[in-house]
């Protein structure tokens, strides 16, 4: 007999004010993620401590350019604590069409990886939407 499949995890991704409000969330909708965008939880002013408990809670992915979540100690430590899985585009000087590209080339990586990697950790994205761990 045949055991029942498990329908297959889905997840939510948090698009923080670092990648904007629109275009990032917009291409990942379009392609069948489900995606939050930081400021329709938040204040634009909100610590990354404050907004990085909030999204651990609820088990968000959190997707960002912002590199203080991976080398300033502070938000490192937050993240680390509140068990969140976050993903950053280390790319610089990308226009809004750019990051949706290299989020959405990357999105199948990143699928996979999670359901391998369940605690905390800190994944790079490159342009071309390569992952390379850097924390786990």
């Amino acid at each position: 007999m045949n055991s029942p499949s498990r329908p297959p995890e889905t997840y939510t991704f948090f698009v923080d004010r670092s990648l904007g409000k629109h275009v990032v969330a917009v291409a990942l909708r379009s392609v069948g993620a489900k995606v939050e965008v930081h400021d329709d939880y938040f204040s634009p002013d909100a610590t990354d401590e404050h907004w990085l408990a909030e999204v651990g809670k609820r088990k968000w992915i959190v997707l960002t350019k912002d590199n203080r979540l991976r080398y300033h100690r502070r938000e490192k430590r937050a993240l680390l604590r509140h068990g969140v899985r976050a993903f950053i585009l280390t790319a610089r000087d990308l226009r809004g069409e750019e990051m949706a590209r290299a989020f959405t080339n990357a999105l199948p990586k990143i699928e996979r990886f999670l359901k391998t990697q369940t605690k905390a950790c800190i994944v790079a994205i490159s342009r071309d939407g390569l992952l390379r761990p850097v924390q786990r």
